[in-house]
């Protein structure tokens, strides 16, 4: 049980944008001044409904997490991507309502309102959605997370195996080779080989202006960050919907500093030696798309082979990294039913 918990109920939320001086770097956004027309409106339809709620953990950190949906509903605990945080939501909550879900969305250190600690992998962001079930008095939970999420979920699994009835991995990293990353993203493939080199102020200098950039006009950063992602892709960036999820998002997720995703980019392109991945008993689906250029395919594949009990689902041949945004409803059906 946690030393103190707070929660509200949340329908706004000021997004601080901080100003910082220009620093050289070698990613460089086009439009690093534009600010976000209308994040009041994109705040309140996020946000609307949605809990906020904090524990202290023994060491002294904050750890934050949001909930939606009847107290007495199916609990399910979404795993952000990176960087992500409690408000990366749904603003069309539809398919968690009509299937009476309790919608638990954690946050990592150093992310949105939650603590940072230096130097962590991802045994201690698995250890806090531990305590945040305990604080809650919940046994055993669907678990499903995309991205960056997935070392963060197996180390959940592998170290909390009676807590996980079901796992769903969506277009999740995994450790890759050098012809992988090569494959990637300009943005994760140079901040791949900056921490293999052990150069972690060059990877502070390659995230920096990249933060910048997202708090100014989130939605003309992303665009640019995803700049091997296929056509399907680009369709989906182009919605309404998707862009009003991901500017908030992405702004309270790196409102804090840099220092989170930092911590969480090394821990990504790291060994990843405290993940037990024999260890990681429960039902995994993995789903993946032949075209992702931020999480290579063969990648994941490599992983999915190795879990105990784990299945790879392809999306369409044509699809890349938010090949599930269009989805909710199934993916949700098929990780409801194994457990």
């Amino acid at each position: 049980m946690s030393a103190s918990c707070s929660c509200s109920v949340r329908s706004t939320f000021g997004c601080a944008v901080a100003h910082e001086s220009t620093r050289q770097a070698r990613w460089s956004p086009r439009h690093p001044d534009l600010p976000l027309k209308g994040s009041l409106i994109v705040t309140e339809a996020v946000l609307e409904g949605v809990r906020e709620l904090t524990l202290e953990r023994p060491d002294g950190r904050v750890v934050a997490w949001s909930e939606f949906g009847d107290e007495s509903g199916l609990p399910l605990v979404r795993v952000p991507g990176t960087p992500g945080c409690r408000f990366s939501l749904r603003a069309d909550r539809t398919p968690w309502s009509r299937r009476n879900l309790r919608v638990i969305t954690t946050e990592r250190p150093g992310f949105g309102a939650s603590g940072r600690l230096p130097g962590r992998r991802f045994s201690e962001p698995a250890d806090d959605i531990a305590a945040i079930l305990d604080h809650l008095e919940l046994a055993a939970v669907h678990v499903i997370g995309a991205s960056g999420s997935s070392p963060h979920q197996l180390a959940f699994a592998s170290r909390h195996p009676d807590r996980v009835r079901a796992m769903t991995v969506l277009v999740g990293a995994a450790p890759s080779t050098d012809d992988e990353i090569a494959q990637m993203i300009g943005l994760n493939a140079e901040a791949h080989h900056l921490v293999r080199s052990g150069d972690v102020e060059g990877l502070r200098l390659l995230l920096d202006p990249v933060r910048r950039a997202v708090l100014a006009d989130p939605i003309a950063a992303f665009r640019e960050i995803m700049d091997r992602a296929p056509d399907a892709d680009r369709a989906v960036m182009a919605g309404a919907q998707w862009q009003t999820e991901l500017a908030l998002s992405a702004r309270e997720a790196l409102r804090p500093g840099l220092d989170g995703w930092i911590d969480e980019g090394i821990a990504l392109a790291s060994p990843w030696d405290d993940v037990d991945v024999a260890a990681v008993r429960t039902s995994v689906t993995w789903w993946h798309a032949p075209k992702d250029a931020n999480a290579p395919l063969s990648a994941a594949q490599r992983l999915v082979d190795a879990l105990p009990s784990a299945r790879l689902v392809q999306f369409g041949e044509d699809e890349g990294h938010l090949a599930a945004y269009h989805r909710e409803g199934e993916i949700l059906d098929e990780l409801l039913a194994r457990g």
